[in-house]
């Protein structure tokens, strides 16, 4: 019975492991590519239903705005070294958060 519940907590851990949406993403993905930059990799997010935030560990200011999976377009962010800005979470209705982008001049607000 113990080695039935043991391996039980075991499957239900990795299943629950690979299911969960991954929380830190450095950078936009493909299609947000396409009309915006990238942020480097020491601009790091974390990423809730609720929040997201945005954190830079870069040695210079970013301006910065999250990437949804929907299109959502929300204000660009100035974030300081070692600042963090926060952003709205991706919801509860399936929209995902894909990333961080670098403001342009004419994508600025």
């Amino acid at each position: 019975m113990k080695r039935y519940i043991r391996s039980t907590l075991v499957v239900g851990a990795t299943i629950l492991a690979t299911a969960a949406p991954a929380t830190a993403v450095h950078a936009a993905s493909p299609e947000a590519a396409a009309d915006s930059t990238l942020a480097p990799a020491c601009v790091a997010l974390s990423a809730s239903w609720r929040y997201t935030f945005v954190t830079n560990d870069c040695s210079t200011t970013h301006t910065v705005r999250v990437v949804y999976g929907d299109g959502t377009e929300v204000p660009c962010r100035e974030v300081a070294p070692g600042a963090t800005a926060t952003f709205p979470g991706y919801g509860t209705s399936g929209n995902t958060v894909e990333g961080v982008a670098l403001c342009t001049e004419a994508g600025a607000a």
